[in-house]
């Protein structure tokens, strides 16, 4: 009994089965390390005068602090695995090559597609600027930043050490899935107005960026295409999300017409234009990609 429990629990290699180090992983990080650093990012947008809303400077705030918990999670594996902390498809010396631009094409193409889209059949209207010259500017620059933020500290935190641990325990279908479903979920439960529709694309995109990081090798195309694609939607086309308009956009825009088409409070992730986007951008990778060797976690 006692012997069938440690095989239950230890791998061959003497180490804790990938499943448990996974689980171990998201528990850590979600239920103590994340609501440790509550206080002091709470303190820290005290002090700089940062209220929640959909504003840059809270967005790269709160972000910092996704980032923080999956760099301490994954440094703590990767200490216990004796890896580099990058080693889990995020390798530095990438970080600035050709499948982040790549990405970052991607998501700006994808986002202003389906703008153009909604403005060709009358459900978003563009009045004008939202503001002028030097704010804009600054604007420009700070979303750029909190966007930088969001997509490095969520791609680092689901799709890193996480999902290529679980590959390694029920393969990789199977683990994009969960990481999939467990993204959509964190969405639908704490984001005001989701439903099915947004979970829908939620669902597919992270299906879609699990299956660009088998095919390319790394993590930063996904990188590159979740920063542009938030860049585009919250600070260029400036569409509601959750309810709420971002501060700083770029256009003032007016979205008037039906939920299906412009995604409602959920803006334009939830619109009904970006399914057929995100099917033509699976056939994208698979083609692009298609010669590759598929990755090995």
């Amino acid at each position: 009994m006692k012997e069938t429990l440690k095989q239950f629990f230890i791998a061959p290699d003497g180490r804790l089965r990938a499943i448990w180090r996974a689980a171990i992983y998201y528990a850590v990080g979600t239920f103590l390390i994340f609501p440790l650093l509550g206080r002091p990012v709470a303190s820290v947008a005290k002090s700089l005068h940062l209220t929640p809303g959909l504003t840059a400077g809270y967005i790269a705030l709160a972000e910092l602090r996704n980032l923080a918990v999956a760099l301490i999670c994954t440094g703590a594996f990767a200490l216990y695995e004796r890896r580099r902390i990058d080693s889990y498809g995020l390798p530095l010396n990438r970080a600035l090559g050709w499948q982040t631009f790549e990405g970052a094409v991607a998501g700006f193409i994808m986002a202003g597609a389906v703008a153009l889209g909604m403005i060709m059949l009358g459900g978003m209207q563009i009045i004008g600027w939202a503001g002028t010259g030097r704010a804009v500017m600054l604007s420009a620059l700070a979303w750029f930043v909190a966007n930088v933020c969001v997509a490095i500290a969520e791609e680092f935190w689901f799709r890193s050490y996480l999902q290529q641990t679980l590959w390694k325990s029920i393969g990789f279908w199977p683990s994009a899935t969960v990481i999939a479903l467990i993204f959509a979920a964190e969405h639908y439960f704490f984001k005001q107005g989701e439903n099915v529709w947004d979970v829908i694309t939620l669902v597919s995109l992270s299906l879609l960026l699990s299956y660009s990081m088998l095919r390319t090798g790394t993590l930063w195309f996904a990188v590159g295409f979740h920063f542009a694609f938030d860049y585009m939607q919250l600070f260029v086309i400036g569409t509601p999300n959750g309810a709420r308009f971002p501060a700083g956009r770029m256009l003032d825009a007016r979205f008037n017409g039906s939920a299906w088409l412009t995604g409602g409070v959920l803006g334009t992730e939830a619109s009904f234009l970006m399914y057929p986007a995100i099917a033509l951008l699976w056939l994208y990778v698979w083609r692009r990609d298609r010669a590759n060797r598929p990755l090995r976690p």
